[in-house]
């Protein structure tokens, strides 16, 4: 007969709990992009829909494994997120802002003669 999961859970030692809650927050912080829809109750045609492009380009991006940063940025915007790149190092970690606002033009600084 089938058990409830809260009397799984009773049964597990303290230790085993938290390393299933570890395993658990480590896979909802990673994932693919075709989960990551889905945990945000969009279906690929209503994705589509918010971009403005037709449902089997939605497919195609999902299975990319290479693609430029403004189209995962849109397409991340359109889940209501924000993309941010974070480069880590042994010292640290370092925010990239040079994607964050493509949409403006970059101005050079101006030069003095």
């Amino acid at each position: 007969m089938a058990r409830k999961f809260e009397e799984l859970r009773a049964g597990m030692s303290a230790e085993s709990r938290a390393r299933a809650k570890a395993l658990a927050n480590k896979l909802r912080a990673e994932m693919p992009l075709h989960e990551l829809r889905h945990a945000r109750g969009l279906s690929q045609e209503a994705l589509a829909k918010r971009l403005n492009i037709k449902q089997p380009s939605i497919a195609k991006l999902e299975q990319r494994t290479d693609m430029y940063i403004s189209t995962l940025r849109d397409h991340i915007r359109a889940l209501g997120g924000e993309l941010e790149i974070v480069a880590r190092f042994p010292e640290g970690e370092v925010r990239i802002t040079n994607f964050a606002q493509l949409d403006e033009p970059v101005r050079e600084p101006a030069q003095d003669d």
